[in-house]
This record gives structure tokens, sequence and C-alpha cells, in this order.
């Protein structure tokens, strides 16, 4: 693998990963129209860029999550935190589980992708109107992660489909933003794990370090950037951007 090509797929995971635009879906445009592939292990580690990026930038809520589980203390606004994630997490690792074949014949259909970018796009734009003040309770916390199995579809943005759940069942932006991103955590590992297990690194160390740096960076600015965007109402010109990019990967499958 060349440091080029480490460079660009750090980039591309570090911006996809929070940016509400799908990394799974930039992955397959990658694969399946450039040629541009990253092996398993590679993948792992920009994975991991990624998932430093989100602890760092949630470091005072997860202070405040471990104090809370190491007194055993579930009532406080950050200790109910613990619950409502672990039931955020099931969904996913069980249509992970079970649909694991399905899913990975997926990343080999653009036209999947494409359709999914689409869908993408329409939730962003209507999510974006919602207001709402509450904190995430238990049955918001199975809706949300809900949503986040149903993003392990290529197409379909994780942070896009999580916060706009939250959204749409009346959730304050901030706390829904926070919440997506608090489970987005065990959903990284658990990628993470998948994707080391087993396997032997082809690329050399500066190119991994290079491609898990970029994406650490990368990831934490943006995350910074989706916080401003649900700020200042911007989530329509995201969708914009799904509907273009979605309609591009559509009539590429159908020429190609």
């Amino acid at each position: 693998m060349e440091i080029f090509h480490a460079l660009i797929l750090g980039i591309v995971q570090g911006i996809t990963e929070w940016l509400p635009v799908s990394s799974s879906g930039h992955l397959v445009v990658l694969q399946n129209i450039f040629g541009i592939t990253q092996p398993l292990f590679f993948d792992a580690v920009v994975h991991f860029g990624t998932l430093l990026a989100v602890v760092l930038f949630l470091r005072k809520e997860i202070a405040e999550i471990l104090k809370s589980a190491i007194k055993m203390d579930f009532m406080s606004e950050s200790g109910r935190l613990v619950p409502l994630a672990l039931i955020a997490t099931v969904p996913a690792a069980f249509f992970g589980f079970f649909f694991r074949d399905f899913l990975e014949r997926l990343f080999y259909s653009t036209m999947a992708v494409g359709i999914a970018l689409i869908i993408t796009g329409i939730i962003l734009f209507l999510s974006e109107r919602k207001q709402g003040s509450r904190a995430v309770d238990k049955k918001d916390a199975l809706i949300i992660g809900i949503a986040q199995a149903a993003a392990i579809v290529p197409g379909i943005s994780r942070s896009g489909a999580t916060i706009s759940a939250g959204l749409f069942r009346g959730i304050d932006k901030e706390k829904a933003a926070k919440f997506s991103f608090l489970i987005s955590i065990p959903a990284i590992a658990g990628a993470l794990v998948l994707e080391s297990g087993g396997t032997a690194s082809t690329a050399s160390p500066v190119t991994l370090l290079i491609g898990g740096a970029t994406a650490f960076f990368v990831g934490y600015l943006s995350l910074k950037m989706l916080m401003k965007i649900l700020i200042e109402k911007k989530f329509k010109n995201v969708a914009y951007y799904c509907w273009f990019f979605g309609a591009v990967i559509i009539l590429a499958s159908i020429w190609s």
C-alpha cells in the first residue's frame, strides 16, 4: 500500500465516520469504482484512529460515566447513560451477527449504496426541522440502537441515522449527538476486534502510522464540525450532498 493511498483513506475515514455521509458507502465507492482497496489490518488501524478521536472528544463525559459506574450509581445524569448505552448497543450486535453474510454482499453493490445514500439524505433533511429538549430514556435508547443497526447497511450513515432518530424522538440536539457518539465506541471497538483478529499487516509501519494518525486528527475535526452543523441547522446541506453522491453512484452503477 502506498503512503498516498494511506493518507487518502485516512482522510476519508476520518471525515465520513462522523459527518453523516456514510463511511461504509464511501469505502464501497473507493473499492468498486476507483479500485482503491485497504487491507483488513489497515482498516483496523484507521478505525482505531477514529475511536481515539471520539474518546478524546467525549473525555469529560466518559470520565463522569466511569466515576458513576465505579460507584454503581446508575441514577445520576452520567450514570444512567451506562444502561442506556447497553440497550442501544444490542440491536446492532444482533443484526450484525445474524445477518453478516447478507450485509457483506451489499458491500459489492454500488446500486444498493446509492439508494441507501438517497435514504440517508431524506432522513437528514426531515430531522433538521425537529426541535427537542428531552434527555434520552430507555425507549429512546432502543430506537436509536435500531437506527444504529440499520446503519450497518453501507450507504446509511451511522451518525446521521442515530442523531436523526434522537431528534425525531424530541431529544435535545447536543444530547442526541453525544449519545450517538457514545454508543459508537462499542460499535467501532467491535469492528476493530473483527478486523484485527488473526490478520497480519502487509503495509509498512510508516504507512499504518500515517493512516491511523490522519484518521484520528481528521476524525476529531469532523466531530467538532458535526456539532457546528447541528447547532447551525445545516443538516439539509449534508442531505443535498448525499442525494447528489447517491445519484452519481446509481448512474455509475447503471452505466458500468
